[in-house]
């Protein structure tokens, strides 16, 4: 009889901590669930936030070389006319200096290049199709800008040299008109080497993609 007792009392003893059991055990189940849920939120949150910022970093680089080409087709425009009009007699004509000769027709052929891709960059961005071949018009880019630049910094040092001589000189229209032009043909190499900058990145992308 004692030993039935016992076997009883141990029976309910055991039914008694096995729901205690279950409660503490599913209770720390579905906190565990709930955080595993809510770091599954935060993780794809994050993908999100990664995918938004590449498009707006693939639209901004998109849209650069249209900008930037077309800044360099305003001041190679602005040097070409200020060069060309630098006329005032005897001494004072462009074309009495060779340097400025050169650097009236760099400065043409980097407008001419410069508005030739802004607008071909815009057909691109408006129709969605390149007139070049998309393997390689990146590499065309990239080529291109860099020969219009190393062209425009060459004009600027033969350009420079003789400016300096003048303006120490003497400083009037005629050496002001040159400064300026040769100012404006500056900001249009630097807006070319940038423009050449981008291209290498995307060129540095699609030939490791």
């Amino acid at each position: 009889m004692a030993m039935v007792t016992a076997d009883a009392s141990a029976a309910a003893d055991a039914a008694t901590k096995q729901p205690e059991a279950d409660k503490d055990y599913s209770s720390y189940n579905g906190a565990s669930t709930a955080g595993v849920g809510g770091g599954a939120r935060r993780g794809g949150g994050g993908v999100v936030e990664s995918v938004v910022a590449r498009w707006k970093r693939e639209d901004m680089l998109d849209k650069c070389p249209l900008a930037l080409h077309a800044a360099a087709a305003a001041f190679a425009f602005v040097a070409l006319v200020l060069v060309a009009s630098n006329q005032h007699g005897d001494w004072m004509q462009f074309d009495r200096y060779q340097e400025y000769i050169y650097l009236l027709a760099i400065a043409a052929l980097a407008f001419a290049y410069s508005l030739a891709q802004a607008l071909r960059h815009a057909h691109r961005m408006r129709s969605g199709a390149d007139p070049i071949s998309a393997p390689s018009a990146r590499l065309f880019d990239f080529i291109a800008d860099q020969v219009v630049a190393y062209l425009l910094m060459s004009a600027l040092s033969a350009a420079i040299p003789i400016t300096n001589r003048m303006r120490t000189a003497v400083i009037n229209n005629f050496t002001d008109a040159t400064a300026a032009a040769i100012s404006m043909a500056f900001l249009a190499f630097v807006a070319l080497a940038l423009s050449a900058t981008v291209s290498g990145y995307k060129l540095s992308r699609q030939m490791y993609m």
